[in-house]
This record gives structure tokens, C-alpha cells and sequence, in this order.
């Protein structure tokens, strides 16, 4: 059995392939994410992912399936109870979540959580609705800045997040409301599973512009991951991107943020160049931000494009000692009613210049065999209470 020196994880967030078998149960029946893509686009280019084989995983309109694809695929089902970014990404490396975090796109948060909120902070609550985060500041940002009243809104993640002015609001203000906000969705009936402060800046609608003040407070994993296994066994965990934030730093010797999924792909190539041991974990998060939650296929299809050029040029630095697992977190199909994630099943590419076969493998039933492949080739265990089974012995 071939060990690699290196393993990447690429998360393409929210590419979903098709309804899971329980997807009637989230009100999802019939999503798709990449089939309707697919099917709402008149040209799709996505050369790279169809010589790993996505097309012979997943039928699609204009892409052809190949006779020889150079990885290993296969569709993976979601154990856990959800449909959501950290769900996801937690089940990858071995945990599954049986109770689903609290999301609150349907209705903002509760009336008792803002009042309480609204007391220990000293700020009036604007906003408290599902939100495109630009979207509100041209909303009520003007409002904010006049009043001293507090932005507060969510998404179809399991999320509260607060909006403040650099200038008038002040940033540690803004990080101070977010700690009580933390603190109080800490309860159960209002366990989100990240608060995050959204500072801004400007003055006037259509000039307003996010930071990179960003800061997550999240829930950590309520367990040890494969990434914990990794790192207390002196191996390298690089996280690209979101990766920090959906596990609150646990497990991780060095983080990249990204601006965008394109710089996202430039990071990790840049990283593909140096001679680290171990995993690099990257999540690209325009997919889903972007394009999913706005329901724009055609915004979808064009990065999805992009980050196949983006793929050809990390293909360059994929030795013989390496192993790259391209997937996804949930599905959020663009052309889907309302604006949720979807449940879906996810792809599974696993590609390596070293493989001397290639082709389909059996339907897996969790996320889990990322974290279980990963760790099988380091030669170490699953964390205690974790799940999923290696796919190492498969790949030959």
C-alpha cells in the first residue's frame, strides 16, 4: 500500500451531486446542485475535473465522461443530522453530529435571545433576519452609523453575525457585543454554531465595504479529530481559507486566510511548492457564499470554471508523493426554492500521479473516509468516538 508524504483536502463548498436518500426529510427533495448547474449552462469548461473523472461520476449536460479517468471517485453521504458547513467539514475528520446545530433563517432569532442580547450589550437590535451581508449594510448601515444601534442577522449556516462600523461603532465594541453574543448562544436553545463580527467601513449606502477585521467565535469540536491526531503526532495541518474558523483553530499548525476561491487555489499551489509532511485542508467558500445562497447558476458554473484553471495549474506541483482529495461539504443547488443548503450527496476525487489504476469506487455512507484515509496513510488511529473507514487499500 503506497503512503504519501503530503495529502491535500480541497472542499469545493457546496457541491452537491444529487438529493440523498433522506433529503425529503430537510425538504429538499429532487436538489442538485452540479446536475442543474450542468443543465441551466449552454457551455461548461471543466477540462482538469473531467480527466480526474467528475463526469463519469456525475452526468452532465456538456461534459463527456472519459475512458481512462487518471482518480479514483465516488459519491459520499452525509452521516451526520444536517446540512450544514461545520457538519460537514467536522464529519470529514471523524466526527459525526447527531443533533444538528440551530439555525434561524426562517424567522431571525427569538424575541427573549434579542431582548437579552439588546440589555447586556446597551444596543438597540436592527436587522435580525436572513441576510446577504452586503445586502444589509446598504440596508441599514446608514442606520446603524446615525443611531448607535447594532446590525444583527444571520444566514442559512447555523450563525448569528453583527455588522459594526470601524469608525463610529468602534472595533472593540463590535468584538465585545460578539463575546456576549457568544456567550448567550452557548444555551442550547440558541446554539449557534459561530457568532462572527462583520466590522465595515464608509459612510453612505453603495460605498459600504467589509474588513479583514473579521473575527469567528465559534463552537470547538466537541471531540479530538484526525487533525488533533496529526499535529500531536508532529505532523504539518495547513489550513487554507474557512478551515480555522469551522474548527476554532483546533488541530492546525499554520493558517491562510483567502480573499476568494481563486486565491484560495493560488495559496495552495504556492504550498504544493514547499516540502511540508503532512495535510494541507482547504475550504473555497465562494461556491456557496456567492453563488449558492443567490441562487446564480450562472455565477456558480463560472467559478467552477475558474477554479478548473485553477486546479490545472495545481496539478503541476502533485508528485508522486502526494494525494489529492477534491469533495464538498453539503450541496446549496442554485436553482433550488429558497435560499438553504440542500442535502446532498458529495463528490469524492482521489488522484495521485503514483496510481497505476484508476476508476469508480463504491458509494460510501459518511464523510469520514477523508479522515480515515488521511490518518491510515500517517499510520495513526481514529480518535476514540470518532467514525469512517479507510479507503487506503482501494487505492492502488
Amino acid at each position: 500500500m503506497k503512503k504519501f508524504h503530503r495529502i491535500f483536502v480541497i472542499v469545493i463548498d457546496s457541491l452537491g451531486i444529487g438529493a440523498m436518500p433522506d433529503a425529503v426529510d430537510f425538504g429538499d427533495e429532487g436538489a442538485d446542485t452540479l446536475g442543474h448547474i450542468s443543465g441551466s449552462a449552454e457551455t461548461f469548461h471543466i477540462p482538469n475535473l473531467q480527466r480526474l473523472g467528475m463526469a463519469n461520476l456525475k452526468k452532465m449536460k456538456q461534459v463527456s465522461q472519459i475512458e481512462k479517468p487518471e482518480a479514483y471517485y465516488c459519491a459520499l453521504r452525509e452521516a451526520s443530522a444536517g446540512k450544514d458547513t461545520m457538519t460537514g467539514h467536522w464529519e470529514m475528520m471523524g466526527l459525526k453530529v447527531t443533533v444538528p446545530f440551530k439555525t434561524f433563517s426562517e424567522q431571525g432569532f427569538p424575541p427573549d435571545l434579542i431582548e437579552e442580547l439588546e440589555r447586556r450589550t446597551g444596543h438597540k437590535i436592527i436587522g435580525n433576519k436572513s441576510c446577504s451581508g452586503t445586502v444589509i449594510l446598504d440596508e441599514l448601515g446608514e442606520e446603524e452609523i446615525a443611531t448607535g444601534h447594532m446590525i444583527v442577522y444571520t444566514s442559512a449556516d447555523s450563525v448569528l453575525q453583527i455588522c459594526g462600523n470601524e469608525e463610529t461603532f468602534d472595533l472593540k465594541e463590535l468584538y465585545r457585543c460578539c463575546e456576549i453574543a457568544r456567550e448567550l448562544t452557548m444555551r442550547e436553545e440558541w446554539k449557534v454554531g459561530r457568532v462572527i463580527a462583520r466590522p465595515y467601513v464608509g459612510r453612505k449606502r453603495g460605498e459600504f465595504k467589509r474588513t479583514s477585521n473579521r473575527h469567528d467565535y465559534a463552537l470547538k469540536p466537541f471531540g479530538k479529530t484526525v487533525m488533533d491526531v496529526l499535529k500531536d503526532n508532529g505532523l504539518d495541518v495547513i489550513s487554507v481559507g474557512k478551515i480555522r474558523d469551522i474548527f476554532d483553530g483546533e488541530g492546525i499548525t499554520r493558517s491562510e486566510r483567502s480573499n476568494s476561491s481563486v486565491h484560495g487555489m493560488e495559496q495552495t499551489a504556492e504550498i504544493a511548492k514547499t516540502d511540508f509532511h503532512g495535510l494541507c485542508y482547504v475550504n473555497l467558500v465562494d461556491f456557496d457564499a456567492l453563488w449558492g445562497h443567490r441562487r446564480n447558476p450562472q455565477g456558480y458554473k463560472e467559478e467552477l470554471e475558474r477554479f478548473d484553471e485553477k486546479l490545472g495549474e495545481l496539478l503541476k506541483y502533485i508528485g508522486a508523493d502526494d494525494l489529492l482529495m477534491i469533495t464538498a461539504d453539503h450541496g446549496n443547488d442554485p436553482t433550488y426554492r429558497g435560499t438553504d443548503h440542500t442535502r446532498e450527496k458529495v463528490p469524492l476525487l482521489l488522484y495521485s500521479p503514483a496510481f497505476e489504476a484508476a476508476g469508480p469506487l463504491d458509494e460510501q455512507d459518511t464523510f469520514a473516509v477523508i479522515g480515515a484515509t488521511v490518518a491510515d496513510n500517517f499510520g495513526l488511529a481514529m480518535p476514540e468516538g470518532t467514525i469512517g473507514r479507510s479507503l487506503m487499500k482501494q487505492l492502488k
